[in-house]
């Protein structure tokens, strides 16, 4: 299967080793992966701040971008969940219908990378190996917005040596909700210590997500804390093998 890789903006500038993960166990399962040159962000940090009419511009690229292909795939549930809720409300509000329509289209062959793996290509175990104890943090967009369910546990629990304990209070927000953070920082801080103190209750040597975003607001504050765990995009995991 051709896939395009839709990289997300956190991925390109600081979290490369997700998109980089994710097409090295793509391409490790047999398919190819392409990276639509075109791209630029999504444009949801335009929209959630209220800024929609900057964000049509945007929303018109990626549609355009990604309209060629069959499946499009990207290791964040955040970006995902923008193409799928927001971009065709975003050109109905600016009064194109037709953007909107073909909106729908590329959103409907659009996947988080759990969701490519169990739903399209119908598999669970990507013949990972990754010798560790992890615990897996949903975040609040692949849990609530696109629904991704169990299927990132269903993955973890195939991967050779891993030890999946479950998190506390998991579907609990980790407080980043991207300005949220900066905008009301003392209650985000507070969600953190929350979250944190579960992470660090399960003894796990790692804690996953499938967004960079969340993985970088939990990472930050453990390693303010100097805990000794690392934080590891889902992605990177599942691309892990003996060999590596």
């Amino acid at each position: 299967m051709r896939i395009a890789l839709f990289v997300t903006c956190l991925a390109d500038t600081m979290f490369p080793a997700a998109a980089k993960a994710t097409v090295r166990l793509l391409e490790r399962l047999g398919h190819e992966v392409v990276f639509p040159a075109g791209q630029t962000c999504c444009g949801q940090m335009h929209i959630n701040t209220g800024y929609q009419k900057d964000a049509l511009p945007l929303v018109r690229r990626h549609v355009r971008t990604f309209a060629p292909y069959d499946v499009v795939v990207a290791p964040s549930g955040s970006c995902v969940g923008s193409v799928r809720h927001q971009h065709a409300m975003v050109a109905r509000a600016a009064g194109d219908e037709g953007l909107a329509a073909r909106a729908e289209d590329v959103a409907g062959r659009t996947y988080e990378l759990s969701e490519l793996l169990v739903d399209v290509l119908g598999v669970e175990d990507v013949g990972a190996y990754y010798p560790h104890r992890v615990t897996y943090h949903p975040t609040c967009h692949s849990l609530r917005m696109i629904r991704v369910g169990d299927k990132p546990q269903r993955l973890l629990r195939h991967v050779r040596g891993l030890e999946l304990v479950e998190l506390p209070a998991a579907e609990q927000c980790c407080g980043f909700g991207g300005t949220f953070a900066l905008k009301n920082a003392d209650t985000s801080t507070a969600m953190l210590a929350d979250k944190m103190r579960h992470v660090l209750g399960t003894g796990a040597e790692v804690c996953t997500a499938g967004d960079s975003s969340c993985l970088m607001h939990i990472g930050g504050g453990l390693s303010r804390l100097d805990a000794g765990v690392r934080t590891v995009h889902l992605a990177e995991i599942l691309a892990a093998t003996e060999a590596a």
